[in-house]
């Protein structure tokens, strides 16, 4: 199965995201992601089988025993590939708490030989997908408020014509 394991994102700032990708999508052609799908993605898996599951969630166990609520502040706009083909996304302040989680899932799944895309980590949550950017300025929109996030999953990721289906598998809360 096709997993990831994602940081979730507070009501509020799902809330905030969702209007400003409204106000973006006047002006940006592509498939805009569903507010229920906005995370922001710690370590991508990929296919994995039942064990190597198991073996992710006690990565992420020993990852939030460790961590701190993860200070969340958009940081700009960004894009991935083409302007005629991109992945547009909103970039997220590389804060000490953010990094130092996403480093301790890394370093939890290496140790534990779990497979996971090997990128650095650029922390995001994605807009949309099959974006074309016009050449002109974008709108000014409206930048979510800073919260703080204390909720990360591990997430099955199933794929169809309308785009990604997610679904939780294991979620570790902390204070």
């Amino acid at each position: 199965m096709r997993t990831f394991i994602a940081l979730e994102l507070p009501e509020a700032f799902v809330d905030e995201v969702a209007g400003m990708a409204r106000a973006l999508g006047g002006a940006v052609e592509g498939r805009f992601a569903p507010r229920e799908n906005y995370h922001l993605t710690l370590a991508f898996l990929g296919d994995v089988d039942d064990a190597t599951t198991q073996q992710a969630m006690g990565a992420l166990d020993e990852a939030c025993a460790r961590a701190v609520p993860v200070r969340l502040a958009a940081d700009g706009l960004g894009k991935f590939g083409r302007a005629s083909d991109a992945t547009l996304w909103l970039g997220i302040a590389e804060d000490d708490g953010l990094m130092a989680l996403a480093a301790s899932v890394r370093e939890g799944l290496a140790s534990r030989r779990v497979p996971f895309d090997p990128k650095p980590f650029k922390p995001h949550v994605t807009l949309a997908r099959r974006v074309r950017i016009p050449k002109a300025l974008l709108p000014p929109v409206p930048f979510p408020e800073p919260v703080f996030a204390t909720k990360a999953t591990l997430f099955k990721s199933t794929l169809d014509r309308q785009g990604a289906i997610y679904k939780p598998l294991y979620t570790v809360e902390w204070e």
